[in-house]
């Protein structure tokens, strides 16, 4: 064979060792692309079953009260509502607001300032009020606690 010609061979396999450096990492991407969307679209389908779940709001008013500070005067303004897993039926039954706002004070009057100051002390409010409401007006069927609004003031 011609030294052209074994030249040529060799550029040929060269020029298909570089095009495998480029096609493969693209490939390589492409399919973490489609195991990103997909894993992307269970997460999704959990978070709507999540909003399924709740079928309507209820919005009380802001509550403003002070909390048990040792060292200080503590206020806390918080607004909330109400994830229901129904909606509630008007002149069927009336919303018992202030059964609902009495069970939330007495979980609020409850908190320390130190607590609230966290997100994972937000988190177990939210669960505590939740508890609370499950165990007093189940009927309600109250499935999340919304905060609207939170502000401590000192």
């Amino acid at each position: 064979m011609p030294p052209e010609h074994n030249k040529t061979v060799k550029d040929l396999r060269a020029g298909r060792r570089s095009g495998l450096t480029l096609v493969l990492p693209l490939v390589i991407l492409a399919a973490m692309g489609i195991w990103f969307w997909t894993t992307r679209g269970v997460d999704s389908s959990a978070q709507a079953n999540e909003e399924r779940r709740v079928q309507s709001t209820l919005h009380l008013e802001t509550f403003v009260l002070n909390l048990a500070d040792a060292d200080q005067r503590t206020y806390l303004r918080v607004g909330i509502d109400l994830g229901l897993n129904r909606e509630p039926r008007p002149g069927a039954e009336a919303v018992p607001v202030a059964e609902v706002r009495d069970t939330i004070l007495g979980v609020l009057a409850e908190a320390k300032v130190n607590d609230l100051m966290t997100a994972a002390g937000k988190a177990k409010l939210k669960e505590e009020l939740l508890h609370a409401l499950a165990e007093r007006v189940p009927q309600l069927g109250v499935e999340e606690v919304y905060f609207t609004e939170f502000l401590i003031q000192r």
